[in-house]
């Protein structure tokens, strides 16, 4: 797959108003019962015990030995935990709330097709409800309408996500449109995650990264909590390793390939996960790049090279 390359019209739509993008391909599951939160506290990286209707946080789901094996968005819906994931980590995640909720009071939901979820990305987002939005805490939620179609109303860290009935889907992105949201592709949203250094589960990361290599510890790990599946791996490199390796950004003097190689000093230090031509900053990418290569590091991307700066996250 080659790189991605941005529109400039929607990328400037997407920064400087908003638009709209149908992600209703996301897997989507719920889960009710009196023991809901405490069985996902055991299973995931991050605190949910402490969440209360209308907030929400964002995990890992990991091997024993702290290996992710997906990643997730969790929302207290109050009756309900709501759970978004990568289509990829779906059915990993269906299998462990499966195999591991045995005695406790726990139904789980299948919402993937009974729900449809539409971002709308961009600082006048909020200004396209009928009312008003969630707070705006990463996660907040709440329910909301969109010319009369009603949503829960979701914040992400660039607008909102809107989840609605899956027949209401288009009709949604129809009243977005009127009121401005129009249509942006899959490839900016994109540009905009890789611009900001957010890896995505099936891309950028696998069942062979530690959620510290890929610096999701502030996001997804709570180190307060109690244990939880690989916990014993994560606590360990947060409290006395150094991890091999770090998710970085590239900026490449031409488009890369995902996939590629980066090669510093005849050694192969990591290969090229998310790649995109932005209209801001240029041909840039993601990968996970051995320590021995860190920020300012010159390398060379690909067989046929390119060269490339490795930096920290966020490109600035």
């Amino acid at each position: 797959m080659s790189s991605i390359t941005a529109e400039t019209s929607e990328y400037r739509l997407a920064t400087e108003s908003c638009g709209a993008l149908d992600r209703s391909e996301r897997g989507k599951l719920a889960l009710s019962g009196a023991d809901a939160k405490r069985f996902l506290q055991g299973q995931v990286t991050n605190e949910v015990e402490a969440l209360s209707p209308g907030s929400g946080c964002y995990a890992a789901f990991l091997t024993p030995k702290g290996k992710m094996l997906g990643d997730l968005r969790i929302l207290d819906a109050g009756d309900e935990l709501l759970l978004d994931t990568e289509r990829v980590a779906l059915q990993g995640l269906f299998n462990m709330i499966r195999r591991f909720s045995l005695g406790y009071d726990v139904a789980l939901h299948k919402r993937t097709l009974e729900r449809g979820l539409v971002s709308v990305i961009g600082p006048a987002a909020d200004s396209r409800l009928d009312g008003a939005a969630p707070a705006a805490a990463e996660h907040a939620h709440s329910p909301a309408s969109v010319a009369g179609l009603p949503v829960r109303a979701i914040r992400t860290d660039v607008g909102l996500d809107l989840l609605c009935e899956s027949a209401d889907t288009g009709a949604l992105l129809t009243a977005l449109a009127h009121r401005g949201a129009e249509p942006v592709s899959e490839a900016v949203a994109e540009c905009l995650r890789v611009e900001r250094g957010r890896p995505r589960y099936g891309v950028d990361l696998d069942d062979s990264v530690i959620p510290q290599e890929a610096g999701l510890n502030p996001r997804a790990v709570s180190f307060s909590k109690g244990c939880y599946v690989g916990q014993e791996t994560v606590a360990r490199l947060h409290y006395r390793g150094k991890p091999n390796r770090h998710l970085r950004g590239l900026r490449c003097a031409a488009p890369v390939p995902p996939g590629a190689p980066i090669v510093h000093d005849g050694r192969a230090v990591g290969q090229i996960g998310s790649a995109i031509q932005s209209p801001r900053f240029g041909p840039i990418a993601l990968a996970l790049v051995r320590r021995e290569a860190p920020p300012g590091t010159e390398v060379q991307v690909g067989s046929e090279p390119v060269s490339a700066e490795v930096v920290e996250l966020p490109f600035t």
